[in-house]
Formats: C-alpha cells, structure tokens, sequence
C-alpha cells in the first residue's frame, strides 16, 4: 500500500506516472480520491475551491472506471483515473456553477462539452475551483468566496480569474485543471505557480457549456505540470463540437497528435528594451534577463521585434469598446440585482453598457490594422517570446488598489484573443528570492501544436535541475511547406518556373541526384520537357533543383502536371529522398536518351 507522501508525489508528478501507478495494481483511485479529499480539507483557508471535493460527487465517476485498468482500455481512455478540476464557471452536470456570484447560482443538466470529452477519455472530475468573480481579473483576489492564495506564499496573489484552478494543481490536489482564457486568466495564474498554462487557439476547444464572459473572445484553457502533460489532455479535449457557433475545425498541421520535442534550431523573438515593463520590479527584470541568457547559452536564437502593436491592441479590450461583451453575459443582474456583484467587478462590467456599436466597428479597425502588423512582426521566428507578468504583486497590494496591478498585468496578454493568437505559459529561471517566474511563447491562431514542441525544449533548457522532457524525443514534423527535386522546363529562368515562384516557391539548392538516374528528351512541346527515370545499373547523377513550396499550393501544382511525368521520391547526392519529378517508363517512345549531358540545361546548350 502506498503512503500519504508517494501518493502526493504520483498527483505531482507526470500523468503517465500516475497510469502506470494503476496499471501496475500499486494504487486505485479510489485511495487518490481519498487523498485529494482529506488534503483539500487541510487547505481549506486558501480558499481553492468553491464546490470542495467530496465522495458524493466523485463516486459516480469512480464507478465508471474500476480498481485498474488494462492496456486496451489505456489506449480508449488514455487518461483513466486522472483527476482533475474544473472553475466554476464550466459546467459539471449536477453540481452548481456559480461563476463566483451565489446568487447567480444554477445547477446544470450536463456537462460542457470539453468536460464530456475528458470524462470519456477516463479522467475524474474531482471540484470546482474559486476564480475571480464573472471571469473579470488576473488577480485571484475578487471572490466573495475569499482571496486564492498558495500555502507557500500566502502573501502573494495567486492570479487570475483561474485562481483555484491553478492552485489546485500547484498543491497536488489535481494532476490538471480546467481554467479559461480571455485576457490572460489561463496564463497569469502559471506564470505565478511554476506551471504550464495553455491558451489554445479560439474554437480550438469548445467553450459550450461555459459562463460567457466576453464570448466571441473565451477559450478554455488548462493547466497542467509539464507541457507533454499539457499537450496529452489538449489532444483529448480538442474535439470539434458542431453544436458550438464559434467552434472552428483544427488543421492537419496542427494535430496535436504529431507532439514531440521540437528537434531544429529555435529562433526566439524578444521585445526591445523600451517596451519591456516590470512595473518597478527588479526580481521579474533580472529573472526574465536570467531566462534569456539560459537560452543564449543553449543556442536559442533571441532576434529583436517590436512589439507596439501587440501592446497597442492589449489596450482594446479594457480600454476599447469589448468590455460591452462582459456586459451583455450578465446584464438581467446588473439591471435587477446589481448588489449581488462584487463593486470592483460591477464597475469594470457596467461600463460595458456605454460604448455605441461605432466604437466597436472603429475597434475592429484597429484591430484588423494591427494584427497585420504583428503578424508581419513574427515573420522570421518560431515564436514570440515574452514575460508572462511584469509582476507578482501582493494580496495587500490588491487590497489598496484593486484596479491598476490588474491592469497592468494584462500588458503581457490582453492582446492574444483580440489578435486570433495562441499561446503557452511555461516556468523561466525563478527570481533571487526562489519565486516563480514565468514566460509565454506566441504563434498565430493554429499553431497549437508547434508552440508545445517548442515549449517542451525550452522547458529541458530552462529546468532549475535540468530535467530531461518527459515529452516524445521526435520532432515536429514541418506541415508547412514541400520540397520539391525539378530536372527540366520547372528550372530557375525556364519556361515553366513561373509555376513555382506564382505558387511562392523559393530556390532552396542546386545540386546532383544521387548517380542511379537516366535524362530523357521527351517527345511533343512547347514547351520541352525531359523525364527522369531510376535505372540502378546504367544511371549517372543528373543535375537539379530543390525548390520549396508553401503545402497549401501545392496540390494545385501537382494537378498541372501532364502525363507522363508525376511526382515521386528522388534520391539526392547526399543519399536523402525527397518528392520530385519522375516520368512513367511508357512515356519514353520515341524520347532521346541525353543522360551523358548531365542535366538538361546542358542538352538545350548543345541544341541552340
């Protein structure tokens, strides 16, 4: 029988750890339940949870699931037994959501959909976690339900509005938790508690059966102790829901399936010194320069963009007309029982009610003015590197002025929804006083699953004690775009190479097949055209080209080429296969052998 202390380690430990824990008979989850249970009591003044764990509510799931499972049943429910939270402002059938607001308080007949899709993958929803009232606040401090604080820091705020989400993994009490994401909730609350926090791209997981708080904006988020752990629950909970209006189907490329560190060079984009903003913290600024110089060390190619534009569109979402959508979520309260509202909330929400759908269209404007400009920003990085706060600030400091460290806050994040981004928070180098400090990688709407690859080397770079990844060592495959071997009339400066380059084609190399090939002139033109045939024990290396194409055109190139050429693998001189031009044996009748010229330019040389 496992002790107290191996069980918390299994809950703060990798998922995969815990799975095996069940299917090796040394633990059921029902004595992790018991554990979550007896130590969330023993938490009870940090104010975690809103609806507390209890066997009442978590039997039900436990019957489903069995004492242990075997591999079959792993590989239907991948994440059989694994607990996790869920804020209070996503539904869990027949527990109340109350979005942090009693009297708001409903009790719901099913599950959100995301809650549906990790329940059939075998996780055990255990509670419902405290957050700052209606969504509205990084802070962690705005629920009547009191002020998320962690044990180890009481002192300090938790972050926001994902309070008890995030601390509810940070003390071991869930191996993953549900938060959401519209200004930075999903991504403030790790920065401050050494976890990974994942904003997924808008649609990407659905947000049917969660309490609106700006719904054209919301995503649901997750918190998870590592980023393959992170990447493992977003796999399951990536589920197209038709039934959701702003749900949008995930790309191939961006399967979350193709997971794993990523393997290349990394090239990093980081903000010039003029808009970095610590709001008068020296431990944050040296922390975050401490992270840089890790990366450095290991290679990471930081390049210098400006970052204006992402700060610019932050300001929208408070300062612009979205908090009109905030409104509208909880409007029949405001107007007939306004005193159920916290005052903090209430003031930022009831403002909502002025802006005139002028200002909106105006912003919108702004907005589609302005992601252009970042998105022409990430041009030539794998990513945008930033800190995910500028600060940690105190519960007392939340206490004198609950307005401007929460506005401040949101100087790292209140861009990304309003901009159609992604993002995953991950812990950087901890500051001189052994507090977490956090950094968020950036990449535009569906690059889910490159951000995690990335994520997942810089968390192996960036560990205090150099722990090697626990995600899949393969890389990333790049989806994005093809190379392509050309022999003949698709050359630089032939008649057909205006087919690449209109398709975005770049010249890449210019080199020599491997020596196992055979040129031929082949009948018919303009404009002429030679095939290229593998003949082992006659061939010779011819020359080519290696051209790149963006994967989204080239299925329209490949539909141009007429018979009897098509595209297969080539063999290059270094021994790698890579697709190319080849021709079919029966469309050599009455073609030239031109092989001994060596490629097809010296051929037209020698016929002009």
């Amino acid at each position: 029988m496992l002790n107290n202390t191996t069980i918390s380690q299994l809950l703060s430990g990798p998922i995969n750890q815990l799975i095996t824990a069940y299917q090796q008979r040394r633990v059921a989850p029902l004595t992790i339940v018991e554990d979550i249970i007896e130590r969330s009591e023993a938490l009870a003044e940090h104010n975690i949870w809103i609806v507390p764990p209890s066997m009442t509510c978590i039997e039900p799931y436990l019957a489903m699931l069995g004492n242990h499972p075997d591999e079959e049943e792993i590989k239907t429910r991948p994440l059989w037994g694994v607990p996790f939270a869920i804020k209070d402002n996503i539904d869990l059938a027949g527990v109340p959501t109350s979005a942090a607001c009693p009297a708001f308080t409903y009790m719901p007949g099913e599950s959100a959909f995301v809650v549906e899709q990790l329940i059939a993958a075998g996780a055990i929803p255990i509670g419902k976690t405290n957050l700052d009232q209606f969504a509205t606040g990084l802070v962690g401090t705005r629920s009547p339900f009191g002020v998320v604080t962690h044990p180890d820091r009481p002192e300090l705020i938790s972050g926001g509005s994902s309070a008890g989400s995030a601390i509810a993994v940070a003390c071991g009490l869930a191996s993953f938790s549900l938060g959401t994401d519209t200004a930075g909730s999903g991504r403030i609350p790790a920065g401050f508690n050494d976890l990974v926090g994942i904003k997924p791209s808008r649609g990407l997981i659905s947000t049917m059966g969660v309490v609106p708080a700006c719904r054209t904006l919301d995503c649901v988020s997750i918190f998870s102790r590592s980023v393959a752990d992170g990447a493992m629950i977003c796999n399951a909970a990536t589920v197209y829901d038709t039934n959701d209006p702003y749900a949008r189907e995930n790309t191939y490329k961006n399967d979350l399936s193709h997971f794993g560190v990523w393997g290349k060079a990394i090239t990093l984009g980081v903000l010039s010194e003029d808009l970095l903003n610590f709001f008068d913290d020296p431990t944050y600024a040296q922390a975050y320069r401490e992270t840089l110089a890790a990366l450095r060390a290991a290679d990471v190619q930081l390049k210098t963009i400006d970052f204006t534009a992402f700060r610019d569109a932050a300001r929208e979402l408070y300062e612009g007309p979205w908090v009109t959508e905030r409104y509208i979520a909880i409007a029949d309260m405001l107007d007939h029982s306004p005193e159920a509202v916290r005052d903090d909330t209430r003031t930022i929400i009831a403002a909502g009610a002025e802006p005139s759908a002028v200002a909106v269209f105006e912003s919108k404007y702004r907005l589609a003015a302005l992601r252009s400009e970042c998105l022409h920003q990430l041009e030539g990085i794998d990513a945008l590197l930033t800190p995910t706060a500028g600060r940690h600030y105190s519960v007392q400091a939340l206490a004198n002025d609950p307005f401007t460290p929460n506005s401040n806050l949101g100087y790292y994040t209140n861009y990304m929804n309003l901009l159609d981004m992604c993002g995953v928070a991950l812990p950087g180098r901890s500051t001189a006083q052994a507090q977490p400090f956090g950094i968020t990688l950036v990449g535009n709407a569906f690059a889910d699953t490159k951000l995690l690859s990335l994520a997942a080397a810089l968390e192996t770079l960036l560990s205090e004690n150099n722990a090697a990844s626990a995600a899949p060592a393969s890389p990333l495959p790049n989806n994005d775009t093809i190379d392509i071997a050309v022999c003949g009339a698709h050359l630089e400066g032939l008649p057909l190479n205006w087919q690449l380059t209109s398709r975005g084609g770049q010249l890449i190399s210019k080199q020599l097949s491997a020596a196992c090939y055979r040129l031929f002139a082949l009948q018919g033109g303009p404009p002429f055209r030679p095939g290229m045939i593998r003949d082992e024990a006659n061939g010779r290396a011819i020359e080519i080209e290696v051209w790149r194409l963006p994967a989204e055109t080239f299925a329209s190139f490949m539909t141009g080429i007429p018979w009897p050429l098509g595209i297969g693998k080539v063999e290059i001189a270094s021994g790698e296969q890579i697709s190319g031009f080849i021709c079919e044996s029966a469309g050599l009748e009455g073609a030239t052998d031109i092989s001994h010229f060596g490629g097809w330019r010296a051929y037209l040389a020698s016929v002009i």
